[in-house]
């Protein structure tokens, strides 16, 4: 795919002067540089591993080879999930009146958000023994630690920072393209000063400048999973990412998908 389709799959039909509106009343009132065409970078599978097709995933982290999941949809739960087969090591599922979303990792500490009850949780990440729970204004879908700021998504076009230990609201920044701003925003990692994001209902990561907000680089991950592997259209939806830095290794997945991989970036292009 060329780059401007890319692109015009990520500009939705807002003017550019509304993107400083989109990330909120916290969001700096300085005028931002001019965005430029970001490169375009394809993908190469290196690996192919078994992925839960009940998990609708929403978060994912990779720490000491195992993978940590949270999931949507009733019951959400948090997991531990081995690697290598896929296989769950441990499971605690949320009560149903909370609908799972994103999560990341501190120090022995993992931390979800839910969709639409403005609750937290703190697990144990050795156990997944609950240990304290937190409230935060609006939605939460996607989570991610910078090595001082938690980074939130909300499905706007903000990444909104919180403190890590009070979860008090620090900042916000607007993530544009072109002047325009990238809404949908889901599942986060923070991977080399960068915030890597799924764009819902799309086939594309942006990587993110944190402190300017801008895309400074699109991965177009059409075809990933075959055609026709998931028969519900709804959930043909990639959505979890992974970095493992000791490694320098990179996996996605999707909602209900049958499979992780871990990938190489290609280009750009």
């Amino acid at each position: 795919m060329r780059l401007w389709p890319v692109l015009t799959m990520l500009l939705l039909a807002l003017p550019a002067s509304a993107a400083a509106q989109s990330s909120g009343p916290a969001a700096s009132s300085a005028s931002p540089a001019p965005d430029t065409r970001p490169p375009v970078y394809g993908y190469e599978v290196v690996r192919t591993f078994p992925h839960d097709p009940t998990a609708f995933t929403q978060g994912l982290v990779i720490r000491d080879g195992v993978l940590l999941e949270s999931t949507g949809r009733a019951p959400s739960s948090v997991r531990r999930v081995r690697l290598e087969d896929g296989v769950v090591l441990q499971k605690h599922e949320l009560a149903p009146e909370y609908f799972g979303e994103g999560l990341t990792e501190i120090d022995g500490r993992l931390i979800t958000l839910t969709w639409n009850n403005g609750v937290g949780f703190v697990w144990n990440t050795a156990d997944l023994s609950q240990m304290s729970r937190f409230t935060y204004a609006g939605e939460g879908w996607g989570l991610t630690y910078d090595g001082s700021r938690l980074i939130l998504s909300d499905g706007s076009a903000a990444l909104r920072f919180l403190d890590p230990v009070t979860f008090a609201e620090t900042g916000r920044v607007a993530v544009t393209v072109n002047g325009r701003p990238v809404r949908q925003l889901n599942e986060l990692e923070w991977i080399d000063g960068e915030v890597w994001a799924n764009v819902w209902q799309t086939h594309y990561i942006v990587r993110i400048d944190p402190a300017s907000g801008r895309v400074v680089g699109i991965i177009d991950l059409s075809g990933l999973l075959p055609a026709g592997t998931i028969k519900d259209p709804n959930d043909d939806v990639l959505n979890g990412i992974a970095w493992d830095d000791k490694h320098r290794r990179l996996f996605v997945t999707g909602k209900n998908w049958p499979s992780l991989f871990e990938i190489r970036l290609t280009g750009p292009r």
